[in-house]
């Protein structure tokens, strides 16, 4: 989908609410901003300040507001792929301002890369994620864990599907290896060779409901949303043979409607998923290091070195894998790694604000003092 494509819509073009995923809970939300006449919209695609959005009317292209961009809170609160927001159409163009981003039922985050304080989002309202795995050189369990335990953070609902099917020779060990992991969390195993080799997708895509699907390079989510739409719609490269490595493809997220219904959001490939708040979602994706670690002699067992620990029993006599509790244990060190940066940068933002207010009531007593004299 281009800048340059924006046309005059006909009827074919016409998308209603409901099929973009409005409902009552957005309707209560949205009150605030009908009060000030503005129209509801949604984010097809982010192009830095330059917005296309899907409205009842048609595409449209929007800015943000000088107000909006002044008063919100970070860069995480500023619109991203399939968010709300509320708009004042121009009367004279297709075009629009963004006035307010509705609050998020779900979202997709990730710590921003280089900057160990901030958060980035990912994409909003999501309602499931395809956890695309390729069953070639990028297939990594570790990896899986690290994105389940994202995905659940997010409030969307995980489904796993494991990519190229016809390249593994033991389909039936790998998908025996990912249901270990996850037993409670859909998989299906898809192949973009064969003709209906999506169709197992097409159960979690409806009217209204959204699809997000998140994944390496080279795993083949688009060629997964070209084979669901039936036409080749998303650019597609082979990937390094030398080695199986993927290759973006592509470069920017994306909104995209289906004709029979749901709708599909297309992203980059991500080398490497940093996490941002995973207290609880840890616990949940981990539940079966968790259920071992309540029978641990210390309620505060780090499952290191403390002795009556049973994690890390359950590691020596088999029935937990040291590379399963490797990863939670990475896991848990960069979660509190993270914390402790960002209590640091609280710590420093409080030292100024206090600073700066002494500095003004000095500043006041002063002048006080001056026009005394």
């Amino acid at each position: 989908m281009s800048v340059m494509s924006m046309r005059a819509p006909d009827d074919a073009d016409l998308v209603d609410l409901e099929t973009l995923g409005w409902d009552s809970w957005f309707v209560e939300r949205f009150q605030p901003f009908a009060e000030q006449a503005l129209h509801q919209a949604r984010v097809a695609v982010a192009h830095n300040y330059l917005y296309q959005l899907y409205t009842p009317e048609g595409e449209l292209m929007a800015e943000v507001s000088g107000k909006l961009r002044h008063e919100s809170g970070g860069a995480d609160s500023i619109p991203v792929v399939g968010d709300w927001v509320a708009i004042r159409p121009s009367e004279t163009e297709r075009k629009g301002t963004i006035e307010g981003v509705l609050p998020r039922r779900s979202c997709f985050v990730r710590k921003a890369a280089g900057e160990p304080t901030r958060r980035q989002v990912v994409a909003a309202n999501i309602d499931t994620v395809f956890l695309v795995c390729g069953l070639d050189n990028d297939f990594n369990l570790r990896r899986i864990e690290r994105y389940l335990v994202a995905i659940q953070e997010s409030g969307a609902a995980p489904v796993i599907v494991l990519n190229k099917t016809d390249a593994c020779a033991d389909v039936e060990a790998a998908s025996g290896a990912v249901s270990a992991l996850s037993p409670d969390t859909p998989l299906h195993l898809t192949s973009c060779l064969t003709d209906g080799g999506v169709d197992p997708l097409r159960a979690h895509l409806s009217r209204g409901r959204t699809v997000a699907l998140l994944g390496s390079s080279g795993v083949g989510k688009s060629t997964i949303i070209n084979r669901l739409l039936g036409t080749d719609r998303q650019r597609t490269r082979e990937v390094r043979s030398r080695d199986g490595r993927g290759r973006h493809t592509t470069t920017q997220r994306e909104l995209i409607v289906i004709p029979d219904g749901g709708m599909l959001i297309d992203t980059p490939g991500m080398r490497e998923l940093q996490l941002w708040d995973s207290t609880d979602s840890l616990e949940g994706t981990f539940d079966d290091i968790d259920t071992l670690a309540g029978d641990c002699r210390f309620r505060d067992c780090a499952h290191d070195r403390e002795p009556g620990c049973t994690v890390r029993a359950a590691v020596e006599d088999g029935r937990l894998t040291s590379s399963r509790y490797d990863n939670y244990r990475q896991l848990q060190r960069e979660r509190e790694s993270l914390r402790r940066r960002r209590e640091e940068l609280a710590r420093l933002e409080e030292h100024r604000r206090v600073k700066t207010v002494h500095r003004a009531m000095r500043a006041m007593r002063h002048n006080q003092l001056t026009d005394k004299e």
